[in-house]
């Protein structure tokens, strides 16, 4: 059995994986959790391995085990993962009413294990609604009772008074083969309050700044081949290598409030 971290652990194994070198015959199930594991990683896996069962999870510490769903070649989407849910998984509105099928709201978690924010007493108290919590992410339930993770509430962009979810631009863009990693979020603009900002790891750093806007537009108009242009990046920026934790987790965070503070601390590097 094998137990990955998404793309951040997929990526870098199926990049060594070599065929002639390793045999698979003793892997039979790889299971991935807690982070983005894409459609195009996904597809690869399945090919390197075709006899093993692939899944992608979510789920928390604070929430334990919330639903799965099994990889098929082929099978992409835009948003974040498509999993089934279990009995205590739910979709609320903002005043703790279950929203009916294809409505988006706060997917909220039964039967997991008390959590408080340290020295916020009121995000704890936000975070419950009667027997369920929730960890701040957005989503839908389907008539099957699949459940679409939108992204975090956290994370939703305001830009001209639209909400753009990063989770779909940072799904499309991993797909592009320039591209090792990737993180999407909000920047200040004047007119539109955010602008749609992306943070890229390249398979090869632009060695001027004539090359980096030449693979920045071609970022930028792969994007807008399949998504809306306002869910698109504005621009690109790149780095050697984005802030994970040990645990493959992107500290988006830290790059986000490099944008926010002032003056904006450079990230092309």
């Amino acid at each position: 059995l094998m137990f990955i971290t998404g793309d951040a652990m997929a990526r870098p194994m199926i990049e060594a994986w070599d065929a002639e070198k390793y045999d698979p015959s003793s892997l039979f199930y790889i299971g991935s959790s807690a982070a983005l594991f894409s459609p195009s990683v996904k597809d690869q896996f399945i090919e390197a391995f075709p006899n093993a069962m692939i899944s992608d999870s979510i789920g928390s510490s604070e929430t334990g085990f919330s639903g799965i769903a099994l990889a098929e070649k082929g099978k992409t989407h835009t948003g974040g993962p498509r999993v089934k849910i279990d009995g205590e998984t739910t979709v609320l509105d903002d005043d703790g009413n279950e929203l009916p099928v294809g409505e988006e709201g706060g997917v909220y978690f039964g039967g997991g294990s008390d959590f408080e924010y340290h020295g916020d007493p009121a995000k704890t108290k936000a975070a419950y609604k009667d027997d369920k919590s929730t960890l701040g992410d957005l989503g839908r339930v389907d008539e099957d009772g699949f459940l679409y993770l939108t992204d975090r509430k956290a994370f939703t962009i305001i830009s001209g008074g639209v909400n753009v979810y990063p989770q779909e631009a940072e799904n499309a863009l991993s797909m592009h083969p320039d591209v090792v990693d990737v993180a999407v979020f909000g920047v200040p603009n004047d007119d539109l309050g955010e602008e749609v900002k992306a943070v890229v790891q390249p398979t090869v750093m632009p060695s001027d700044e004539q090359s980096a806007r030449i693979l920045e537009q071609r970022l930028i108009s792969h994007c807008q081949d399949q998504l809306a242009k306002v869910k698109c990046p504005r621009s690109v920026d790149f780095r050697a290598e984005l802030p994970r934790a040990a645990t493959g987790k992107l500290y988006k965070r830290l790059l986000k409030a490099e944008y926010w503070s002032e003056p904006a601390t450079p990230v092309n590097s």
